[in-house]
Formats: structure tokens, C-alpha cells, sequence
């Protein structure tokens, strides 16, 4: 399995989905089966309760999951049909290791962050990414999977700290990080300016991730 994370800096609004999607899109032509998976740090289970003017439309799936747009896109753009798993939140990764906690699977060890949150965060990407979602047998090829938010985000830090370790997890040959960002143009002086995004990428690595590919938004073609 080959995994293309897809994260984004400076701004919120860049189009993750979209680019995840396209991503999507032209491995799904080169003949490789995807599936997809969208991460949500709110500490919701789901986006069924949250407001669509704060949160944008909710998108239910066949299996009734109510989830975030973005894989509604995926959906539409790849032609696959995905699960309530396929959404990961904060909300549901805590409410797992509670859950485990309470039965006594810890075996009385003190539940941190790390490596149970961690852990927990990269078994479940490794579980979801073997569900079959286009209707053929066995696990798709190419996993992309989208983190939702901006990088520096308090809320996104521990799935950061967790694809962290999955990139190691998996090996660098199976591992893609896409990371979009955004390039202004100013009015003033009329040229395109990259401080913004030297920035986002400069904090992104001082996480422990380096982006493969920059994909970058701006109002003006140079």
C-alpha cells in the first residue's frame, strides 16, 4: 500500500479536498485503484451535529455516516463509495482509547498521547486504507489521505506526531506528503511572494515532516 498525505499552510480555504482529489484522479488514470481518507482534528465524533454555517455541508454516506464534504468529493471525483471509517476525527480516536482504557486493554498503563493516541491514529489509517471502497476485491493501491486544518494548528498536532511515525512506519518509498500552500501576490509591488510558504514548509519539517511536493495557490500566474 502507498500512502499520499496531503496537508496544508499559511491559510485554511487553499482546496486540500480538491488537490487530494485531483491527486486522486490522475493515479486513478494511470490504472491504480485509490481510496481515500479525510482527517478531521475537531474533537467531534462526526460532522452530523455541527452547525453548516460554521462547517459547511454535511455528506452522508450510503452506510448513513454523516461526514465532511470533502469526501463527497472524493466520491464523486474517484467513483468509489466510502465508510463512516474513512472520516477520521479527534473525537473518535480519544472515544477508542477511552474505550479500551475503560476495558482494561492498557493493562493499568498510564494513557498518553504518546504512543496511544499515536498508535491508535495510525492503526486505524492502516485499517480503513484496506476496506475495499470501489467495489472490486482486495485493498486499493494508493491511500491519499487529506489532514484538514493548517500546520501549526494546536488541535492537528497529534495526528501530525502520528503521520510522523507512520512515514517511518510504512518506509520513504511508500510515503508522499503533498503540501499546499499559498503564494500572495501584493498589490503594491505586483509580484508573487514565497516568505509565507518558506515559513509553513520551515514549521511543517520542524515537525518531522518534509513535504515531496509543494502545491501552490496564488492569484496571478507568473
Amino acid at each position: 500500500m502507498k500512502y499520499v498525505l496531503v496537508t496544508g499552510g499559511v491559510v485554511s480555504g487553499l482546496g486540500k479536498g480538491v488537490t487530494a482529489s485531483s491527486i486522486g484522479v490522475v493515479l486513478k488514470a494511470c490504472g491504480l485503484r485509490i481510496t481515500s481518507i479525510k482527517i478531521d482534528p475537531y474533537l467531534n465524533t462526526d460532522a452530523g451535529t455541527m452547525s453548516p454555517f460554521e462547517h459547511g455541508e454535511v455528506f452522508v454516506l450510503d452506510d448513513g455516516g454523516e461526514v465532511d464534504l470533502d469526501l463527497g468529493n472524493y466520491e464523486r471525483f474517484l467513483d468509489i463509495k466510502l465508510t463512516w471509517d474513512n472520516n477520521i476525527t479527534t473525537g473518535k480516536i480519544y472515544q477508542s482509547v477511552i474505550d479500551k482504557e475503560r476495558k482494561g486493554e492498557y493493562l493499568g498503563k498510564t494513557v498518553q498521547v504518546v504512543p496511544h493516541i499515536t498508535n491508535a491514529i495510525q492503526d486505524w489509517i492502516e485499517r480503513v486504507a484496506m476496506i475495499p471502497v470501489d467495489g472490486m476485491d482486495g485493498p486499493a493501491d494508493v491511500c491519499v489521505i487529506e489532514l484538514g486544518g493548517t500546520i501549526g494548528d494546536i488541535e492537528s498536532m497529534p495526528f501530525i506526531e502520528a503521520l510522523g511515525q507512520f512515514s517511518y512506519r510504512v518506509g520513504p518509498g511508500n510515503f508522499c506528503l503533498v503540501h499546499v500552500s499559498l503564494v500572495p501576490v501584493l498589490n503594491v509591488v505586483g509580484e508573487q511572494k514565497t516568505k509565507p510558504t518558506q515559513h509553513s514548509v520551515r514549521g511543517l519539517r520542524g515537525l518531522g515532516l518534509t513535504p515531496n511536493i509543494l502545491a501552490c495557490r496564488s492569484t496571478k500566474v507568473s
